[in-house]
């Protein structure tokens, strides 16, 4: 038994004399690496900048995009000029999933008419079972949110 913990003593010895002589060598390198020479004192000054009538590029123009090219860039999500099938039925999920009430990702026909009656319960004011040109004036979708209109 004590030799076997002789040798494992002996081992760490090794190993710890090993990392005492490359931490040394460490400290060495550091110390041979030179400084950087302190800055001059002409250096301290900040520069000078005077550009007179000098003028830059003028900057790019905004261009107007027609209501057909906003339209287009709404379904492109990924900019790349091209509208996907996917690209084109993500802007209804939201919808499809407020009116699939069961969460199946199937429309049945009474999902959708419970949907229906209730809008139009909802524009029938006056609750006569028809919709007058005011009610349903308030049955129109509601127009998307454009960022900006610079």
């Amino acid at each position: 038994m004590r030799m076997l913990f002789g040798g494992l003593a002996a081992i760490a010895l090794i190993i710890g004399g090993f990392f005492a002589i490359r931490a040394q060598q460490q400290d060495d390198d550091l110390a041979e690496i030179a400084a950087p020479p302190p800055p001059d004192a002409d250096d301290t000054a900040l520069p000078l900048a005077d550009p007179g009538m000098l003028r830059g590029p003028a900057p790019p123009e905004a261009t107007e995009m027609t209501r057909e090219q906003r339209r287009f860039a709404r379904y492109d999500r990924n900019g790349d000029r091209i509208i996907t099938r996917e690209e084109l039925l993500a802007s209804r999920t939201k919808a499809f999933k407020a009116l699939d009430t069961d969460g199946n990702n199937l429309l049945t026909f009474e999902e959708w008419a419970v949907a229906t009656s209730d809008r139009f319960a909802a524009a029938d004011r006056d609750g006569n079972g028809r919709l007058s040109p005011e009610e349903f004036a308030t049955t129109k979708p509601k127009r998307p949110v454009t960022r900006c209109k610079c």
